[in-house]
């Protein structure tokens, strides 16, 4: 036993995980619905990746931001938002591109009776108020992680302070080494909970492809094919970015693969925050950076919910026997963009986005309650996009910022 379970360890940790996906799959196929008795320990796989979140948020970024200066984050941040604007944007176009060719939806009827109810879409403006919470205790206790980084960085920069006052300067130093250390100590909690993340996957993987089964995969095949075209597509141009900027990309995805499939399978890119943050530190990438980014990046940036959208909406312009005017794809570009900041955090986030956009172009309702058959197999393909666009970014406004450096010197 001793030996089998020092097997395990030593197994590389992308073959444990693959193993895993593949026998997620089987089971799940084999058994149907009666998977669904392996759920507690997926269950246990999410509320372990859950509760390290704010720890590496709150630790990683307070340390980050003390090993650089306040203008230098500020020009990051910058960069990062312009980033995710433009990404988010294009993906969009891509979604649009892709359907337009494919035409999902084409022949397909409507059913009238089917019904749903959309949450309200809390807009822009509530996003941007809820950076900075009325109440730091209920920033933590609902997971607001705008609201989180804001306390960070904030406590982040009154500590540099500190360290850098004549007076002050021991008790700074004192405070940030006790940060720290609770910043290497959540490290090395994480490198237990890496160990239970392939048990994690095969589980949620069996339990989802037992509920969903080949009749839902089926029914609305040709969207479903249509969207990874377009997922697919987008991940292309990510290697063509990391090519331009001189990332290698066998490199990035070797480390990145890890938190892309966990997120395909959990369907969650917060949940998914502590993987990817460790992706980005093995990739050798600053902690100024990444802590920062990356959890910002799990808030708003979804290339892959905007793809989710581009699509979707072709697909229900095609179910009415209409096609989408340029004019209307425009809205598409504009009012997606702008949602996939607006839901930031909020549950069932995509299908409020959808929604939205659909709103806007007077596209029939009924077609969200259609496309919600298949949720759970394109939220899994558009997450991992979700986690892969973040670490993409981060790996590319490094390098800008290294050049930035290196023009100065010369």
């Amino acid at each position: 036993m001793k030996s089998l379970w020092r097997g395990y360890l030593n197994t590389s940790l992308i073959m444990k995980i693959t193993v895993a996906l593949v026998l997620g799959i089987a089971v799940g196929l084999f058994f149907g619905k009666d998977a669904s008795i392996l759920s507690p320990f997926g269950d246990i796989f999410i509320r372990l990746l859950k509760f390290l979140i704010i720890p590496l948020i709150l630790f990683t970024l307070i340390v980050g931001v003390n090993q650089t200066n306040v203008s230098k984050l500020g020009r990051m941040g910058g960069k990062t938002f312009l980033y995710y604007l433009f990404s988010s944007a294009l993906a969009i176009i891509i979604g649009i591109s892709v359907a337009s060719i494919f035409k999902p939806g084409t022949g397909m009827s409507l059913d009238t009776k089917e019904t749903f109810e959309v949450p309200d879409n809390p807009g822009v403006t509530s996003v941007l108020l809820n950076i900075i919470p009325d109440n730091i205790v209920t920033a933590f206790t609902e997971m607001n992680l705008l609201g989180i980084i804001f306390t960070a960085i904030a406590f982040g920069i009154a500590i540099s302070y500190l360290r850098s006052h004549k007076e002050h300067g021991e008790i700074g130093e004192q405070v940030y080494k006790v940060v720290n250390g609770l910043n290497e100590a959540t490290l090395a909690i994480m490198k237990v909970i890496l160990q239970y993340v392939p048990i994690g996957i095969f589980a949620i993987m069996a339990d989802t492809v037992g509920k969903q089964g080949l009749d839902t995969l089926l029914s609305l095949g040709n969207m479903i094919f249509v969207l990874y075209i377009a997922l697919l597509i987008q991940i292309a141009i990510y290697v063509g970015a990391l090519l331009v900027f001189k990332v290698s990309p066998g490199r990035f995805f070797a480390h990145a693969r890890t938190p892309m499939i966990t997120a395909f399978v959990t369907q969650s890119s917060s949940g998914t925050l502590p993987l990817t943050l460790h992706a980005a530190k093995n990739l050798g990438l600053p902690k100024s950076l990444y802590g920062f980014s990356l959890p910002l990046g799990a808030t708003i940036n979804m290339d892959g919910a905007a793809i989710r959208i581009a699509v979707s909406a072709v697909f229900a312009a095609n179910v009415m026997g209409d096609q989408l005017s340029l004019t209307d794809m425009l809205v598409v570009v504009l009012i997606g963009t702008l949602a996939s900041i607006g839901t930031a955090g909020v549950p069932g986030a995509g299908i409020i986005m959808i929604a939205t956009v659909f709103a806007q172009l007077g596209l029939p309702m009924e077609t969200v309650a259609l496309l919600t058959a298949i949720d759970a197999l394109v939220g899994m393909g558009c997450t991992a996009l979700n986690v892969t666009g973040d670490l993409v970014g981060t790996a590319i406004i490094d390098k800008t910022e290294k050049a930035d450096k290196d023009a100065l010197q010369a």
